[in-house]
């Protein structure tokens, strides 16, 4: 591992020089950069993971800042280009490549190819549906959620290991409505689950 910078020396004082070696030669693919994909991708970079490829077509909006790890000053820029920059505030030293597009089912099969690890972060079904079935099979790990809405029950957020190398975190149930908003609480202990799936994964 190369000489580590200061945040990677002061997260040496948590976690010995041979497992930060051990992270950093993982590489996380990201579907999806909002409310869990930011912020799983910010835990995984706190906890010394540094090579990413994230994927989201989005533009981050005013109503995305109560949950999303983003700030006012961006409001208005492709969320994959902010998250960048927010994550390389952290570690100015990890590897990020980023793609402001939609994942399609052309391209789908091939494009976390060289990534050890899937984390499904999108809202839409029908995109969860299509990161699941290309990569169940694929021998990665694959961190999915589902049911992460609303407020109070948080130990409903579960996580739930449906194959050998793929998880599913959430309650199931609480889909985002107008009686069940996207809210911070929820959305940030789903998104700390799949990451500490990720860490616990690659560790033991």
């Amino acid at each position: 591992m190369a000489v580590l910078n200061q945040f990677e020396q002061g997260l040496n004082r948590y976690l010995p020089t041979d497992i930060l070696a051990k992270i950093a030669e993982i590489k996380i693919g990201i579907a999806g950069a909002g409310g869990l994909g930011s912020n799983c991708a910010q835990m995984l970079v706190r906890t010394g993971f540094r090579n990413f490829k994230i994927i989201d077509f989005d533009i981050l909006d005013a109503s995305n800042l109560n949950r999303q790890f983003y700030f006012m000053h961006q409001v208005g820029r492709s969320k994959v280009e902010a998250l960048k920059d927010n994550l390389l505030l952290i570690n100015p030293d990890i590897n990020i490549e980023i793609i402001q597009g939609k994942f399609e089912s052309d391209m789908a099969a091939g494009f976390f190819a060289d990534c050890d690890a899937v984390v499904e972060a999108f809202d839409r079904p029908e995109y969860k549906k299509l990161i699941v079935e290309t990569y169940i099979n694929s021998g990665k790990l694959l961190v999915a959620a589902s049911g992460l809405a609303g407020w109070g029950n948080s130990d409903d957020i579960v996580i739930r290991q449906i194959k050998e190398n793929f998880y599913l975190v959430g309650d199931l149930t609480s889909a985002i409505g107008p009686d069940c908003p996207p809210l911070a609480p929820r959305v940030h202990i789903a998104a700390a689950k799949q990451a500490d799936i990720i860490l616990n994964y690659f560790l033991t």
